[in-house]
């Protein structure tokens, strides 16, 4: 498989070939975006948020605000000072680099499935103290029972082939009283599946709503600054996979969201 095979035609593939063959696909293709010369040493790759709560921000973080905003909106409900921070996705990094300096966690660890994206993180953001990178598998978490204050996961969960493990990962790696802070799109039917493993697993669900608005106009404010990016630092061949992975305005993903085929949700809950 190349990297420039349509995004419609590998989100298909994905489908057809569940589970772990397509969890290695899924890392296949972050192995790719890591390197990919498009993002450069960008820290995010979320779609955004915009609400009327917006964090203050540092004149270097002000060009990132709405990817910022969306993790902000994540774990606000949260006190992340002096605890033990899990991040699972913690994809190129910018999110957990942000946290950890914004609310003081004691420790933040991110992980992520691609150890090209663990390694870039590392040289990126190593020298914060309270952060830390490490290679893993959201449905398996290397880590023992009760380990953490707080988890949280942004945009990551729709490449996990078994949501349900990783939801029973996220209640035992937690404490009692810890929180689970998700966020993330899905179609209804996919949601409703993540209703349910939530229930299975004595979850209290302390916050939940559609943000699919917010996430909209995060995009529409964002766009032509991902395609800008996409178009310097990809071929021609591979651009389309990249705007559609971006969500930039006109693509496949974005389209869905505008006619209510994917839904974008917030989840906070207890153990």
């Amino acid at each position: 498989m190349r990297l420039g095979l349509p995004a419609r035609i590998f989100a298909t593939l994905l489908m057809i070939f569940p589970g772990r063959v397509g969890d290695r696909m899924w890392r296949w293709w972050y192995q790719r975006l890591a390197k990919a010369k498009a993002w450069g040493d960008f820290g995010f790759m979320n779609y955004g948020f915009i609400d009327d709560d917006k964090p203050e921000l540092t004149p270097d973080d002000e060009p990132d605000r709405l990817f910022i905003q969306l993790y902000h909106m994540n774990i606000r409900d949260v006190e992340l000072n002096g605890k033990q921070v899990l991040e699972v996705g913690s994809g190129r990094g910018g999110g957990a680099h942000w946290i950890a300096r914004t609310y003081s966690p004691e420790s933040l660890t991110g992980l992520d499935y691609s150890s090209a994206a663990v390694k870039l993180c590392s040289k990126m953001y190593g020298r914060q103290k309270n952060l830390s990178f490490i290679e893993g598998n959201a449905m398996k978490l290397p880590f023992e029972d009760n380990s953490f204050d707080v988890v949280y996961n942004v945009e990551s969960s729709h490449c996990y082939s078994d949501m349900s493990a990783f939801i029973g990962e996220a209640y035992r790696v937690l404490r009692p009283g810890g929180y689970f802070a998700w966020t993330d799109f899905r179609d209804e039917s996919r949601m409703k599946h993540i209703r349910e493993s939530f229930d299975a697993t004595d979850f209290e669900i302390v916050k939940n709503a559609d943000i699919t608005t917010e996430v909209i106009a995060a995009l529409d404010e964002i766009s032509d600054d991902k395609q800008s990016r996409i178009e310097k630092g990809t071929g021609r061949i591979i651009r389309r996979s990249f705007e559609t992975f971006a969500g930039v305005r006109g693509t496949p993903v974005y389209e869905s969201f505008t006619k209510g085929e994917l839904r974008y949700y917030r989840y906070l809950l207890r153990k």
